[in-house]
């Protein structure tokens, strides 16, 4: 494949009457290279927006998406690279900036262009799953995993390439050298072992495979309630109730107690306490609670009960337990009930709603007469 575009690359170039070991000739080759790449990237570019106007894909609208720029400048610079090649010794001693050029930018939108792709695969594996709802805990824990190997593969393709780029040029070429040898890598390795960067990254790993958090896991952290936004690979980013966001060092999760209300199971049980006067019928309260949930659709059916759990010096505390799918059904589920507990006591028994006794001196006289 590789010799047959060079020799329609030559065969242009003659047919533009310039021989390839002329130096004017040899920065025409570049420049067509180029212009050849350009011209691929328009005809590919053409082609998938009339198939997807035919027939819209998933995956070449994500394609389009994500890999789009990274595509329109590698294909030029793999031409160039490839002009390079095919020019002749004299020029490229002449003007060695050519050769390293071609080698620099095709190394560098390789990279992206591969990193890009990665992002590609992650979105085609995980398109079908839905994250948004607790109960699908098993597509929860595959996407983080996902996520997590992509963004480590990620840095791995990263550092290769950075290592190519260095090893193209004859200064750095030790250096390069050593970060892809097994000697480099490990004492790169030992090198960062203190620090807390390869200690997030570690805590990384044990959290993608170990499962302590999922995207969109229901948790408790720092005192706020919030859902999983983001796993990175040193941190992570809680979307906070009420819309902020709370960043943590991914070593929060494995150092720190926290409180994961969706890690086996998304149905939780929510209480509403009420306090009330001594006099209160609790049996009425636990029959009209009941009927509130049973009406209710957020309550599973699963836990249920009414019962007296403190006594205060001018109060008793009723608490009543309910069940429900997940908790941000608990929490409507509970206000629901709250609300109409204080209407049913209000209306019915007001007499059972929190009082203060005064007893003048009076009354205390004719008691004791």
């Amino acid at each position: 494949m590789q010799q047959e575009l060079e020799s329609w690359i030559r065969a242009v170039i003659r047919w533009f009457g310039y021989v390839p070991n002329r130096d004017l000739s040899g920065w025409v080759l570049l420049i067509i290279s180029i212009i050849l790449g350009v011209i691929v990237d328009v005809i590919v570019t053409q082609t998938i927006r009339f198939i997807v106007r035919r027939r819209p894909f998933q995956t070449l609208a994500i394609l389009t998406k994500h890999a789009r720029w990274a595509f329109w400048v590698f294909v030029p610079s793999l031409f160039f690279l490839l002009a390079t090649n095919i020019q002749s010794a004299r020029f490229l001693r002449r003007h060695p900036i050519a050769d390293k050029t071609a080698e620099v930018v095709f190394l560098v939108t390789a990279t992206w262009l591969i990193v890009n792709l990665l992002k590609v695969g992650e979105l085609l594996l995980i398109r079908q799953y839905d994250t948004t709802k607790d109960v699908n805990l098993s597509q929860r824990k595959f996407v983080t995993q996902v996520r997590f190997v992509r963004r480590l593969v990620a840095i791995s393709i990263i550092i290769i390439g950075v290592s190519l780029i260095l090893i193209s040029f004859q200064g750095s070429r030790k250096v390069g050298l050593s970060v892809l040898t097994s000697a480099g890598v490990v004492s790169v390795v030992i090198g960062f072992a203190a620090q807390k960067t390869l200690a997030n990254l570690l805590a990384g790993i044990q959290i993608a495979f170990n499962q302590q958090i999922r995207l969109d896991d229901a948790v408790v952290v720092e005192k706020e309630w919030g859902r999983i936004e983001e796993i990175n690979l040193t941190s992570v980013i809680v979307r906070v109730w009420d819309r902020r966001r709370l960043i943590l060092p991914i070593t929060y999760f494995v150092e720190n107690p926290f409180e994961n209300w969706t890690r086996s199971d998304a149905s939780i049980i929510g209480a509403i306490l009420l306090y009330l006067d001594y006099n209160v019928p609790v049996e009425k309260i636990r029959e009209k609670a009941r009927e509130i949930a049973e009406n209710d659709p957020l309550w599973t059916g699963e836990s249920f009960a009414v019962q007296v759990t403190d006594t205060l010096p001018t109060c008793i505390q009723v608490r009543v337990l309910v069940s429900a799918q997940d908790s941000p059904s608990a929490f409507d589920l509970r206000c629901h009930m709250r609300e109409q507990l204080i209407a049913f006591i209000r209306d019915e028994y007001p007499q059972s709603l929190p009082q203060t006794r005064l007893m003048l001196a009076e009354e205390l006289k004719n008691k004791e007469v």
